[in-house]
Parts: C-alpha cells; structure tokens; sequence
C-alpha cells in the first residue's frame, strides 16, 4: 500500500488497534467515527498491505515471576556479508532474543533479551561467543526498571 493513500481514519485505525489489540470491532469503529462494516473493511485492507502484521497481547512479566531483560550491543569480528547473515540466523534461533536490530554508528547490533535470571543470561551469551556467530565484543545493559514501552504515535510516522 501508498503510504500517502492512508487518510485520517486509517491512521487512527492503526494507532488503536496498536495501543489495544483486543478492541471489539463495533468499539474501534466507534472510536475512528465509522460503521463497523466500512471499519472492518479497512481493517483487512491494512492486513492485507502488510500494515498489520499481526495481534499481540502484553504481558505482565514481573507478574509470571522472576526474570532480567537485557539490552546487549554487539560488534562482530567481520563485516562480511556472510558474516552479517551467520550472526542474524543464529539470533532468530535464539527464544531468549526477544528483539535484535542492526544499527548503525560504533555497534552493529543491538539485541533485547529476557531471561529468567543474570546467570542464565550469561550462560547463553558464552554460548554465544563461543559459536561460530562471529561475536567480537558485547556489552550488556541489565534493564532495573521499566520507565516507558509504548507503540509510535502513528502521527509522527507521517509527519504531522
């Protein structure tokens, strides 16, 4: 889909249901001012751009029990195209990578792991350094406490 053909509506459409997955459908078109029918039609047309790729539910970890999450930044021994790929496919095996992101600047990675203790964390880093991934350095970054977690406000991603 055109970026520039998403009006008002569709953008509103986004920024719900990206701040509440589970909205009843009769309750998201109430909120963006159309009938439900011309709603869910719009629904499954940003579905169907790709614009939606899916619904999640938030969880409340502190809630299930004990655990860390960690930022780790991560530069890699070679900058070699295979390189890059070894290092991406061994991370998207990885359950406790809860997020990785190439990145420009000193560091070529930047990856969000939750784990259920730091010891664990670390096992699973040496294992890490100790594969064939390419890891040169890493630095981690234990998270102590959660200040904000929020979706982009669909308004910036446009301009406005």
């Amino acid at each position: 889909m055109d970026r520039t053909r998403l009006d008002d509506r569709d953008i509103a459409i986004l920024a719900t249901l990206s701040r509440e997955g589970r909205i009843a459908k009769t309750e998201l078109a109430a909120r963006v001012n159309l009938s439900p029918t011309p709603c869910w039609e719009r629904m499954k047309r940003l579905e169907k751009a790709g614009l939606i790729r899916g619904y999640r539910a938030e969880i409340d970890l502190e809630a299930l029990g004990p655990h860390v999450q960690v930022f780790v930044t991560v530069e890699l021994e070679s900058h070699k195209a295979e390189s890059f790929q070894l290092f991406e496919r061994t991370v998207g095996r990885m359950d406790a990578v809860t997020g990785c992101w190439a990145i420009g600047g000193g560091y070529d990675y930047l990856m969000q792991m939750v784990t259920t203790d730091v010891a664990t964390f670390q096992e699973l880093m040496d294992g890490l350094l100790e594969s064939r991934a390419g890891v040169r350095r890493y630095y981690s970054y234990i998270v102590t406490k959660p200040i904000k977690a929020d979706p982009p406000a669909m308004g910036l991603l446009r301009g406005d």
